[in-house]
């Protein structure tokens, strides 16, 4: 996947070299109580390892991401993505996909959770998944991410 624009603007610029970097990506709303609880829950359940970084939908690379990918012009809740390897383009999973991306990466019981998901019709699932979104600022209350400074390093602005 190539990301290009005639964007100038440092924000974007940085946006592209986090991209470049390599490493997961999971973009979240960022005005989403339930989405800032969500990435504390990874934050805190995640493998010691910690190698996935978090970006909010409304910042920079969700705006790259979004003008590289129109398909994603719909979702407003969360976007996993995984950089190209030397064996396999880059890959965008949302929705009910995109949170069982997620809960495989916890590890443990949750990657148990997000296997066995991936068995349910996609569908279904985000069926599921679209009920919960719908109701994402119901569930959860208005909430702060505040991330360790060494957790700090992994948000993209």
């Amino acid at each position: 996947m190539a990301i290009t624009g005639s964007t100038s603007s440092p924000s974007i610029a940085d946006a592209r070299e986090a991209l470049a970097r390599g490493g997961p990506i999971l973009l979240y709303d960022g005005t989403c109580g339930f989405c800032a609880r969500s990435v504390q829950f990874v934050l805190r359940h995640e493998p010691a390892s910690g190698a996935l970084r978090f970006a909010r939908l409304e910042g920079p690379l969700g705006e790259l991401l979004r003008a590289a990918h129109p398909e994603l012009a719909s979702i407003d809740s969360l976007i996993w993505y995984d950089p190209p390897t030397a064996t396999r383009p880059a890959s965008l999973q949302w929705r009910s996909r995109g949170a069982l991306r997620v809960a495989r990466y916890l590890g443990g019981v949750w990657a148990l959770v997000g296997s066995l998901g991936m068995v349910v019709p996609r569908r279904l699932s985000d069926a599921i998944y679209a009920w919960i979104a719908r109701h994402r600022h119901e569930l959860a209350a208005a909430a702060c991410i505040v991330p360790t400074p060494a957790q700090r390093a992994r948000f993209i602005d």
